[in-house]
């Protein structure tokens, strides 16, 4: 039985998805990713730590400081049961935002380790997962440096338009200095490229530009612009649930694919 507990321990993974550049489809990633884990099966818990709280409404609860939230769970240094909520995704639970957490980043700067106060509460529930998102702030703030430091490895989004590389070194800069100071085992999981037109001749050059100048990091999915995909948070819904058929959910499907068939290469290879 305690093997067991272990190895449900050991393979638990932690990934941020994270960049300071807003409207990159961040958010829209740390759903969809986690809703397509979910689907394959594998136990998930998102954790919405974007003040925003785009996820949280997204997968259709309601950002509201009385219900459970991050913010609550960062204030008592630990996440109860009573935190996690359900969703109508298979296999996907969720640590909802409020707005209130704009606040959490003042109220840590006197805190001793407070770098680590997200990491102590994940601690204690991780065991329970087989994977954690982390839906970061579109910021390099003390919330995403928290992200960083809980995390296992870290997830890029760069959208295909013409600022895409804008602000990128700045984060892989702030990645750099996470591993040397606070979690040397920090990796990048991959840069994702989002928004993709293949009508246009901008979205392939940066596609073009990105594989030429990162080559391994990037991942070979790559998530189209899609209708459905942009109207399904409107709907309170993953796009797997809104529809499990369109573009955007089979890309998603593709991306949790590669991740998990990556993993499984990296341990095979351990």
């Amino acid at each position: 039985m305690l093997s067991v507990w272990l190895n449900l321990f050991i393979m638990s993974k932690i990934i941020s998805i994270s960049n300071q550049k807003g409207g990159v489809g961040k958010t829209t990633t740390a759903m969809n990713l986690s809703a397509s884990l979910g689907v394959l099966e594998k136990k998930i818990l998102l954790i919405d730590a974007d003040p925003q709280a785009n996820a949280t409404s997204g997968l259709g609860f309601s950002p509201d400081l009385k219900s459970p939230n991050i913010y609550h769970c960062l204030s008592k240094n630990r996440i109860e049961k009573k935190d996690i909520l359900t969703t109508a995704s298979p296999n996907l639970d969720l640590i909802p935002s409020c707005i209130d957490l704009v606040g959490a980043e003042i109220e840590m700067v006197n805190l001793e380790k407070r770098e680590n106060t997200l990491k102590l509460c994940l601690d204690e529930v991780k065991h329970n997962y087989d994977y954690i998102i982390v839906d970061c702030a579109p910021s390099l703030g003390i919330l995403t440096i928290n992200s960083l430091t809980a995390s296992d490895s870290v997830i890029i989004p760069i959208q295909c338009e013409y600022f895409a590389l804008e602000g990128l070194g700045k984060l892989l800069n702030t990645i750099k200095i996470v591993q040397q100071r606070l979690n040397q085992d920090l990796s990048i999981e991959g840069l994702l490229l989002t928004m993709y037109d293949t009508r246009l001749r901008l979205s392939n050059q940066v596609v073009e530009d990105v594989k030429t100048h990162f080559q391994g990091l990037v991942f070979d999915t790559i998530i189209h612009r899609n209708v459905k995909l942009s109207e399904s948070p409107s709907h309170g819904k993953t796009i797997i649930m809104h529809d499990a058929s369109s573009k955007g959910a089979i890309n998603y499907l593709n991306l949790a694919n590669e991740i998990l068939n990556k993993n499984l290469t990296k341990k095979s290879n351990e």
